[in-house]
């Protein structure tokens, strides 16, 4: 089991999660060092994680953060009694089985610190081994649409799972 603390999104984490280089098809979630995606990861929705060693597992993203502006735009995310969650892996970590347990963490956190109940994620359909994990925690498809990129269309899921 993944030991995690988690903690508010600070500068120097925010400084080094923009430096992640995820090879694709997962780089469309690189931010290339940008000034404007550090001042997002500020905005106070996010949290970062770190292994007992203080190794920066990853982060969590809640609220608004979690959301694709497309599908606000679509009218996707209109009902509000929900909290939506967005993770990021480091992605040197990607591809060693900790997913499960780092998005459970996520959801713990959420359920402890913010008083969540129920959870909305919004997940790119190439992203099989995510769309795993959250079918297996209880995770439904409800819809999906679609959103251009750098990389092209993409289209994405919106799960939920509701207590």
């Amino acid at each position: 089991m993944l030991k995690i603390s988690v903690k508010q999104m600070d500068y120097e984490t925010a400084k080094q999660i923009t430096k992640w280089n995820y090879e694709k098809p997962f780089s469309i979630y690189n931010m290339n060092e940008s000034d404007e995606c550090i001042k997002e990861l500020l905005s106070g929705y996010y949290f970062s994680a770190y292994d007992d060693k203080n190794y920066i597992v990853g982060y969590y993203g809640f609220g608004e953060a979690a959301q694709i502006p497309v599908g606000e735009q679509l009218g996707i995310y209109s009902y509000k009694n929900i909290t939506d969650i967005g993770i990021g892996l480091n992605p040197n970590l990607c591809g060693q089985g900790l997913g499960f347990d780092f998005f459970c963490c996520g959801l713990d956190f959420a359920r402890n610190t913010l008083c969540a109940k129920d959870f909305r994620l919004t997940v790119a359909t190439f992203n099989k081994p995510a769309i795993k994990i959250y079918t297996k925690l209880g995770f439904k498809k409800i819809t999906s649409f679609k959103a251009m990129s750098t990389t092209g269309e993409i289209e994405f899921w919106v799960m939920t799972l509701c207590i």
